[in-house]
């Protein structure tokens, strides 16, 4: 077959990551529940200095701006035959600085979701189960890493299962706030700009699941699956995500105001509703962590087998060297004090985000050029140049505010 008709044909080739089929269903999931983990039980805590509604827009505009980048990574990925992950294909179409630029980019930003997770599951546990948080910790990192272990397919079933549930689980919070001791509108009308942009970087990182395209990529490719079903997958989990994400913050400050959120939003808004809402909140809070560790580290354990070239992911010895990076380093981190909850997910939500707005740009425009094969998809007029320099500027905006907050230049948001 020639190079002209192998693009044509639209078959992707074998690499060292393995293809396993998802249905559309479980991408949605994999989407929601990447993103549904500590952002969201951090979000309340973040925004109480600016106010809801400074939130809610923020939420807007990360989440538009997120899927957008998300879906230059999809078309990349449908231009390229060789399964890659994003620091594979950042190798492919930007070179090795932008290799070296995402893969950072990836386990930085993993590593302050699974710092955070660690951190947060260990506290709620150890309220639970009055063992110590490392302890707690150690009983969250059991299921999390079996599932990993056994791939993409495990992720994908598992997410479906446990996202639904927590979707029953955040309906029934929210309507038990609303209709029991109500929700304070004076404390959702409250707004600071002044302490506005720290909120974008938190934002950002709420929408943590662009590292999943080529794993949904690799997915829905696999025998039996539906191509298209990417970018409608892609645009349905963000905006469930978005959704979600509104929605606890308001009824957390609507209940308690400003002044009493916790960091793990659940620890404090459970206590106010009841025993009850108590133990269905922060079991809400070890699924939406549990659901993005699944998603980040399988994501994070696919990039250092990319980047790393090992042979294959499922190369035992390989696999566990991978598990390992993936695992031991957030437990450590955690338990060193380095890093507050809402802390890891500011300042990786920031640098991640300044990386995931400029090299998704610059892979998408190379992939136009010289791509292997004829996408079945395609961004379109999302695509423009001025669309894609508003998603630089504003994301690296972020960053530079991140940068200058750290050097107490700029106000600190909470």
């Amino acid at each position: 077959m020639s190079e002209q008709e192998k693009k044509l044909s639209g078959t992707f080739e074998e690499s060292a990551l393995k293809v396993e089929p998802l249905s559309y269903f479980e991408g949605v999931a994999m989407i929601v529940g990447a993103n549904i983990g500590a952002g969201i039980l951090g979000l309340a805590y973040g925004a109480r200095k600016a106010g809801w509604p400074v939130l809610v827009f923020f939420l807007i505009l990360a989440g538009v701006f997120t899927t957008i980048s998300m879906l230059y990574v999809a078309e990349t990925t449908l231009r390229t035959r060789k399964p890659l992950q994003l620091s594979g294909l950042a190798e492919k179409y930007v070179g090795q600085l932008g290799s070296w630029l995402m893969f950072a980019s990836v386990v930085i930003n993993s590593l302050g979701c699974l710092i955070a997770y660690t951190n947060g599951s260990g506290r709620i546990l150890s309220s639970f189960l009055g063992v110590t948080p490392a302890v707690g910790s150690l009983i969250f990192f059991v299921p999390a890493v079996i599932v990993i272990w056994f791939g993409l397919r495990a992720t994908g079933v598992s997410e479906k299962i446990i996202t639904s549930g927590m979707g029953v689980m955040i309906i029934i919070l929210v309507t038990a706030t609303i209709i029991g001791p109500g929700i304070n509108t004076e404390h959702l009308k409250f707004t600071n700009w002044y302490f506005a942009v720290p909120v974008f970087s938190l934002a950002i990182f709420c929408y943590i699941s662009q590292y999943l395209v080529p794993e949904l990529t690799r997915g829905f490719s696999a025998q039996g699956g539906n191509i298209l079903n990417l970018p409608k997958a892609i645009m349905t989990g963000m905006f469930i995500t978005g959704v979600l994400l509104a929605l606890v913050p308001m009824a957390a400050l609507g209940l308690q105001g400003p002044e009493s959120v916790s960091q793990v939003v659940t620890l404090a808004w459970g206590e106010a509703l009841g025993q009850w809402a108590f133990f269905t909140a922060n079991a809400f809070a070890l699924c939406a962590m549990m659901t993005s560790f699944w998603a980040i580290g399988e994501t994070m354990l696919t990039n250092v087998v990319d980047r790393l070239k090992f042979p294959s992911e499922w190369d035992i010895k390989y696999r566990i060297i991978a598990m390992i990076i993936v695992v031991v380093p957030p437990f450590l981190i955690a338990y060193t004090g380095l890093v507050t909850f809402v802390g890891a997910i500011y300042f990786a939500g920031a640098f991640a985000g300044a990386i995931m707005s400029v090299i998704p740009v610059m892979m998408l425009n190379n992939a136009r050029k010289t791509g292997e094969r004829e996408p079945e998809w395609t961004c379109g007029s999302l695509g423009h140049p001025i669309i894609q320099g508003t998603l630089i500027f504003l994301f690296c905006g972020a960053a530079v505010y991140a940068i200058l907050d750290a050097m107490q230049i700029l106000p600190h948001g909470w």
